[in-house]
């Protein structure tokens, strides 16, 4: 554990890392609860494959690490690490959050709950009986399956370039949920993860972006699957419009967003977490939109 004197110790890992803003938002975050703590960006090789897991158990055991926020591509990595796993993470079967306490890592996925937070209360859209198409089938978008069911949604797709994976990414929470493990059956939602193929993604009220295969000289996607379209979201966060923001406006989607919002709303939940206090959002947004 870190001395008394000393802030307690922070990290996002990734790779790449260099991009991310997480060290900005705790630190607000932290200034604005007056939580005595230190957070830094690691970046951690993709090469040998226990290169994350060894640096993690490094992190908490010899450094004094008290928890971290896991990035691409280690949310898998992270929950497999894990001594323990809280039932976001089990549905996800991936991390973003872990935590070191009394000599046990505990894994968390707060993806989703920031997601759902901003389209929600920020955007004003309610996903009650709404439905949802998401595009991807990584550990981003596995973060995301359980908060929109438990949201309401009437209908919710997961569409993938490789349909297996898809498949797989549905079978493994429609299995979680049904009471298999780590969800209470009260959670379980009536609706269940459809699998289809990105080619077959279906039209939807919400369209969400949760992978990076959409961006640079990725596909365009068909025109139709805008169709009926009221929001369209993209994970991630740029200065400016994403390709899939730039298709959903130029499709006529009234309302889009990329995941700046969904960043925060995450880190929210993580800093909850680890300090036992919810910080405001709001500002922290007004602070990194300005």
């Amino acid at each position: 554990m870190p001395m008394a004197s000393g802030p307690d110790r922070y990290l996002v890992v990734g790779n790449p890392i260099a991009h991310s803003r997480s060290p900005e938002i705790h630190a607000a975050f932290a200034a604005q609860t007056g939580q005595h703590i230190l957070y830094e960006r690691r970046l951690i090789e993709t090469d040998p494959p226990e290169a994350f897991a060894a640096a993690m158990r490094h992190f908490f055991q010899d450094e004094g690490g008290r928890g971290a926020n896991v990035t691409l591509p280690f949310k898998e990595a992270a929950f497999r690490l894990a001594d323990e796993r809280s039932p976001r993470a089990e549905a996800a079967g991936a991390a973003n959050t872990l935590c070191f306490i009394e000599g046990r890592i505990i894994a968390d996925n707060t993806d989703g709950a920031g997601l759902v937070d901003d389209i929600q209360r920020r955007l004003g859209v309610s996903l009650q009986g709404l439905r949802v198409t998401v595009l991807g089938a990584g550990g981003a978008a596995r973060g995301l399956m359980l908060p929109l069911l438990q949201a309401g949604v009437s209908q919710l797709v997961v569409a993938n370039r490789t349909v297996a994976r898809a498949q797989q990414l549905a079978d493994d929470v429609n299995a979680c949920l049904a009471g298999e493990e780590g969800v209470d059956a009260q959670q379980a939602p009536a609706c269940r993860i459809e699998a289809v193929a990105l080619a077959d993604a279906p039209a939807a009220d919400v369209l969400i972006n949760a992978t990076s295969g959409l961006h640079g000289d990725g596909p365009a996607l068909n025109p139709a699957l805008f169709a009926g379209c009221r929001l369209a979201y993209d994970c991630i966060y740029a200065k400016d419009p994403t390709p899939f923001l730039q298709q959903a406006a130029a499709a006529g989607v009234p309302q889009h967003s990329d995941g700046l919002g969904m960043l925060v709303g995450q880190a929210a939940e993580s800093f909850r977490i680890w300090r036992g206090v919810m910080p405001e959002m709001a500002p922290v947004l007004a602070m990194l939109q300005g």
